[in-house]
Order: structure tokens, then sequence, then C-alpha cells
């Protein structure tokens, strides 16, 4: 499978995530590994936009302590500014966190659903790619 953009009529920066495209949906391991490297995605994307909150608040801080007005009379309203547009990035850190814990839901609820209930059904009846024996 491709990611390159232009080859697949995608917008710059809308392609798939390649660790999660590349992963076959083959069996119950490759749910439960696609799971899990979207857990580890979105941990790794969270944490990198707390710590990016962090950095831009000092930044957008400094960005005025040289100016002869604004350091002196716009401080605290530059702070107030930069507490929040910080906001949205921790915002965005939290959902982050929230799609982990969907990941994890979306797991459970594969297991309960399909394999928990599917070794009683026929396996001679089924018609699927899908290997069903495969590590669950």
């Amino acid at each position: 499978m491709t990611t390159d953009n232009a080859s697949n009529g995608a917008k710059p920066g809308r392609s798939r995530i390649p660790e999660l495209s590349n992963i076959p949906w083959a069996g119950p391991t490759a749910i439960t590994r696609y799971a899990q490297v979207g857990r580890n995605l979105s941990r790794d994307l969270g944490e990198e936009f707390a710590l990016g909150s962090d950095e831009l608040y000092e930044v957008l801080i400094r960005s005025f302590k040289g100016h002869p007005v604004l350091s002196v009379f716009g401080a605290p309203d530059v702070r107030r500014r930069a507490r929040r547009v910080v906001k949205r990035l921790k915002r965005a850190a939290e959902l982050q966190r929230g799609v982990g814990v969907e990941l994890v839901k979306f797991h459970a609820q594969f297991r309960k659903e399909f394999v928990e209930v599917l070794p009683q059904a026929k396996p001679e009846k089924r018609r699927s790619d899908f290997n069903w024996n495969e590590g669950a």
C-alpha cells in the first residue's frame, strides 16, 4: 500500500498513517496490534502537545520582553492571551489521552463481540480470509 499523496490523490498532510495502515486485517492479533500501535501513537502525540504547550507559552511571553511599551503596560494582557492560546493545545493533549482510552475499549469490544463468541460458530460456514485461529 502506498502512502504517497501524489499517487493516491490525497491532499498534503492528509495521507494515512503508515504505522497503522500497513497492519493487514488478517486475524485477531492484527486487531490487537492495531489497537496497541494506535494507543502508542496517541500517547506520543498527546505528550508532544503537552510539552509543546509549555514551550509555546514561554516563547509567547518572551516575544514581548524587548518591546518598551508592551513589556511594561501589556504584560498582563500578553500572559492572558498566551494562556488562552496554550489552553487549546493542552486540550488537544487531553483529547489524545481519550483516543488511547477508546482504543483500549475498541480492542475489548472486539474480543467481547467476536473472539469470545465465534469459536462456537461453525468454521466451515464462514467464508473469509480472516484467520480466526491465529493467536486469539
